[in-house]
């Protein structure tokens, strides 16, 4: 999908485009290219005179590669951006190109993005830009702004990791816990780690394009400030995923401390029960040896009934006394 958006009154306006020949009709200050065929990369080729890198959108490209500035004024950038999704968190990685300076091409002053799925980022800015007028004034306020919309998302999701670790600590901390909640929390909380991780990881990568933008002087003044304020955001990102991170660490531990509880239960039970078996053993094993008993002798035939009394007797005592210092429960 190819998608051009111009500015009409201070407002971003999208257009999608389907030939080479509507390119012509409009002065775009961002292009957007979501997943794009081959003909859309050939029409950018032809009227823009930009060639697509063929790896743009690779994920083990180099780190030193992703940032950098060609000889002919085009500045590569290419960076992440999360997708929080509940089922399949992931980050989508998006090349930019922005001509600055080479005045016979028509790219110049133009932010190309390419990238192979659609993030929400990308929504949420064009929402924003369409309703408030003078947020947007050039292509590098594009760039700005999906990094600023950027940091947002990612205090959004943050601020929803936290809030489901608080249901999911209710859960722990309530009293009783049993192995299948315990595994239930346990799969929760290593969802949430995981996401966590990401968004550090995204917050990290926006830090760096925010840098190299700032060090390669292609920002106005007031742009440099915002740079500067987006990256204390960031700054304020990295201390609150830190503080999950602890968090989660905490309710991992103790839902591992609970199973190991009920565990220690189960072993309790079975070591009194083993203890309790002792007696009647005993009583058994001394009776069974084929030997004269003189009390048996005496009781005559009720010797037997005498032996299963002095068995349960024996085996009934310590049960109640376990029970009775509580180590039944």
């Amino acid at each position: 999908m190819l998608n051009i958006f111009s500015l009409a009154n201070g407002r971003l306006f999208q257009e999608e485009i389907e030939s080479l020949e509507e390119l012509s009709r409009f002065q775009p200050i961002w292009v957007d290219l979501e997943d794009p065929t081959p003909e859309e990369k050939r029409w950018i080729k032809q009227y823009y005179g930009l060639s697509i890198p063929e790896d743009a959108m690779d994920e083990d490209i180099e780190e030193s590669a992703r940032f950098y500035e060609e000889d002919n004024g085009e500045l590569h950038i290419r960076s992440d951006f999360l997708i929080a999704d509940d089922d399949e968190p992931r980050a989508v990685r998006v090349a930019f190109i922005l001509n600055q300076h080479n005045e016979a091409l028509r790219s110049k002053g133009v932010l190309f993005s390419i990238h192979d799925e659609d993030v929400p980022v990308f929504r949420l800015l064009r929402l924003r830009a369409r309703r408030a007028p003078g947020l947007i004034e050039d292509a590098k306020d594009v760039l700005l702004k999906l990094f600023d919309a950027d940091a947002e998302y990612s205090a959004d999701a943050l601020e929803g990791i936290y809030d489901e670790l608080e249901k999911v600590s209710k859960q722990v901390l309530a009293g009783e816990v049993t192995d299948t909640l315990a595994g239930e929390v346990l799969g929760e909380i290593a969802r949430h780690e995981d996401l966590n991780g990401r968004i550090r990881r995204n917050v990290m990568d926006t830090r760096r394009a925010l840098s190299f933008m700032m060090r390669s002087r292609m920002l106005k003044q007031d742009q440099f400030e915002e740079a500067r304020q987006i990256l204390r955001d960031i700054e304020s990102l990295d201390n609150h995923t830190a503080f999950l991170f602890d968090k989660i660490n905490f309710l991992m531990d103790a839902t591992v401390g609970f199973i190991n509880i009920n565990q220690n239960k189960i072993i309790k039970i079975f070591s009194v029960a083993s203890v309790a078996l002792l007696p009647p053993t005993l009583v058994a094993s001394l009776y069974g040896m084929n030997l004269p008993f003189p009390e048996l002798a005496i009781l005559g035939p009720a010797s037997y009934p005498f032996v299963l009394v002095l068995m349960a007797a024996s085996a009934l005592v310590p049960m109640w006394y376990f029970r009775k210092r509580g180590w039944l429960r």
